[in-house]
């Protein structure tokens, strides 16, 4: 995560790792930088670590769980 002063990273996402990738996905199209965090041993042995992380910028929490936030409730909507 170049060019921050933060080096605070915190978690905005909790998930499997398909899901963290378009997570992460989401938030790099909207100019929030992103890492996956246990991604590695997600893809090598699901059974030992199935849920990876999206990590952030504290200065970004904001802004990125929001985003999240809307995409599931446009989720949601859709299907119901």
């Amino acid at each position: 995560m170049k060019g921050k002063d933060d080096t605070s990273l915190v978690e905005v996402f909790a998930g499997s790792l398909w899901e963290a990738e378009l997570t992460k996905g989401l938030l790099e199209s909207n100019g929030i930088e992103s890492v996956v965090k246990d991604g590695i041993m997600g893809t090598l042995a699901p059974y030992i670590s199935p849920e990876v992380s999206i990590m952030v910028n504290e200065s970004d929490y904001k802004a990125a769980t929001e985003m999240i936030r809307d995409r599931d409730k446009e989720k949601a909507a859709s299907n119901r």
